[in-house]
């Protein structure tokens, strides 16, 4: 038997799942703040800053066997004007090569106003600086990334590749100082 009563259906859903609903405000403020983040992504300076990474032609720079713990060896990449220097750390470091990911090579230049860092190696806590201009000092273990000082960029690091008992230098991560584009390096 059939009667005409009307029954209204609110929701199944209990409290909790109601509490996930978003409102249209809450819905309109995500999407403001969301629409200027990617605005401001588009903006230079206000994104991610990527280290530029520049391939070029391989070139020999040291054998494993010369390589000692601690003791810098002095290279020039990717030309003879770019001073470097390439480090086994005794430690595993971002970047590294070899059978304990403890090889490294810098530039040592300073990125921010490109004074020479040549000699300023800390065993201790495995960094380069302080630099003498403004005492910028740089972690070797982790790409070269500024610890204190002015500077405002990595060190520029440069890629390695170890053949047989040869390492080579492949490209640099980072700008060198003094340039606009490690492309355009001249031999």
């Amino acid at each position: 038997m059939m009667t005409n009563e009307t029954v209204l259906i609110t929701s199944d859903a209990d409290e909790n799942e109601r509490a996930c609903q978003v409102s249209r405000r809450r819905f309109l403020q995500a999407a403001t703040i969301g629409s200027a983040g990617m605005a401001m992504l588009m903006v230079p300076g206000c994104g991610s800053m990527m280290a530029r990474t520049t391939l070029l032609p391989r070139q020999l720079v040291a054998s494993m066997d010369q390589l000692i713990d601690d003791k810098p060896v002095n290279i020039r990449f990717p030309d003879r004007k770019s001073r470097c220097m390439l480090i086994k750390l005794g430690v595993p470091a971002g970047g590294g090569v070899g059978p304990g990911k403890d090889i490294v090579a810098f530039s040592t230049a300073c990125p921010h106003m490109g004074t020479p860092l040549l000699g300023g190696y800390n065993a201790k806590h495995k960094g380069m600086g302080p630099c003498r201009s403004h005492l910028s000092r740089f972690d070797l273990t982790r790409y070269g990334i500024v610890v204190s000082g002015h500077a405002t960029e990595s060190l520029p690091q440069v890629l390695l590749e170890v053949d047989g008992g040869d390492i080579y230098a492949t490209g640099i991560r980072g700008l060198l100082y003094g340039r606009s584009n490690n492309a355009s390096l001249s031999a």
